[in-house]
């Protein structure tokens, strides 16, 4: 692992049965950087997050966050890791405020109450905070969520899809706070999402996952050329097809 390198991933396998979700991959995530990680559904996208976030333990391979091994280490690499999905849903009977007040306790926040605070007006979640969570918009629900993903001030940071099925405003909204965010502490994120667009704009480097195998990886912005492709969409559903030559 280099020195900025916070996540190390090393020929990663996990398997369902005969099926094999996730096929010796490996890749790294340095600080600073944001990574896309591309396939369609079904790739292993979500197998490899879960990998990472210690709910579900690989057959094989190595995982290393901060320099250490991610299972040996779980708890103490725990509190500098955090994770958002729309599928992750909040408790809905509590408020926001309450949620934001849990997860800080959870985090070992110092001064949770202040740091409650600064989420809640930054995120612009100050007029709803004692708004259940269940009531809330997909947006209102979104901007929760990314709260809660950085109320720990986490090193590394994933995010499955945290955009999916928000208006163009919100997931712009949502864009500009984790680029803020990343500018101003370096850390490092692992992205996933089917908007090709979105990850032109806020990818430094994507790779693109296929039955479980990385088949390309590199600069967004310069990988649909690299591979006789228009755009990254294009190049997209030319990896999720698995054509012999993608240059063909």
């Amino acid at each position: 692992m280099t020195n900025s390198s916070v996540l190390n991933v090393t020929h990663l396998v996990k398997e369902y049965g005969s099926l094999r979700a996730v096929n010796n991959i490996s890749f790294t995530v340095s600080a600073g950087e944001i990574v896309g990680l591309l396939g369609p559904n079904g790739a292993g996208k979500s197998t490899t997050i879960n990998m990472i976030l210690g709910i579900l333990k690989p057959n094989s391979g190595n995982i290393e966050i901060f320099g250490k091994d991610a299972l040996a280490f779980r708890a103490e690499i725990s509190e500098k890791l955090n994770f958002a999905a729309v599928y992750a849903k909040l408790p809905p009977n509590l408020t926001i405020r309450q949620n934001l007040r849990v997860f800080s306790l959870l985090y070992g926040i110092p001064n949770p109450k202040k740091r409650v605070e600064e989420l809640l007006a930054e995120f612009e979640l100050t007029e709803f905070a004692d708004t259940k969570a269940g009531l809330l918009s997909s947006g209102e629900m979104s901007r929760l969520s990314l709260a809660k993903a950085i109320i720990n001030n986490p090193r590394l940071l994933l995010l499955d899809e945290p955009t999916a099925s928000l208006d163009p405003s919100i997931a712009l909204y949502i864009r500009e706070k984790i680029r803020n965010f990343v500018k101003n502490t370096n850390t490092a994120v692992l992205w996933t999402s089917h908007n090709m667009r979105e990850i032109e704009e806020v990818c430094d480097r994507v790779l693109f996952l296929s039955h479980g195998k990385i088949l390309l990886s590199g600069n967004p912005r310069l990988l649909p050329s690299a591979n006789g492709k228009k755009d990254l969409e294009e190049l997209f559903i030319a990896v999720a097809r698995e054509p012999v030559s993608l240059k063909e």
